[in-house]
């Protein structure tokens, strides 16, 4: 089982939040591939990286059913001897992805001076299942911040 790092800083350039979500990460079964592989976070770090200020930010994990228009990325095997995932990684979202309804995972509201990290308890990693084009989706959202925002998942396939 290999390990993984994927982030919104690994584009080189971020989306600005705005007050509708935007998909800052998003991990996909291969769209076409003949082989599809499940993935499971163990690993969530969000966080802003803009000037401060005093606003919420508001972080959610939810399924979705197609990829969406993103930076492709590639990510970094936490094993310097693993080989590169199977799992399709997108970043930095300029067409959101199709969200599955009443799926969300994790939403949580952070102050833009915090940041958070959360930590799957064993046996309750979020699961991207092995199904064409399915996957989850790290988004952030800000009714008054419109700086951009980090997030990083850790996942093993």
């Amino acid at each position: 089982m290999a390990r993984y790092s994927i982030s919104n800083l690994h584009a080189g350039t971020q989306q600005s939040l705005s007050s509708s979500y935007e998909t800052l990460v998003s991990l996909t079964a291969a769209t076409g591939a003949t082989t599809l592989r499940k993935a499971w976070i163990y690993d969530i770090m969000v966080g802003a990286d803009g000037t401060p200020a005093d606003n919420a930010l508001t972080y959610k994990v939810d399924r979705q059913t197609t990829v969406g228009t993103g930076t492709a990325a590639t990510a970094s095997p936490l094993d310097a001897g693993d080989a590169a995932a199977l799992i399709t990684e997108t970043v930095n979202n300029t067409s959101e992805p199709t969200v599955t309804s009443a799926t969300q995972m994790f939403e949580l509201a952070v102050n833009q001076r915090a940041s958070y990290r959360w930590v799957a308890a064993p046996g309750g990693e979020l699961v991207v299942p092995a199904t064409n084009a399915a996957g989850i989706g790290l988004r952030a959202k800000s009714s008054a911040y419109t700086g951009t925002a980090t997030g990083t998942l850790h996942f093993w396939e």
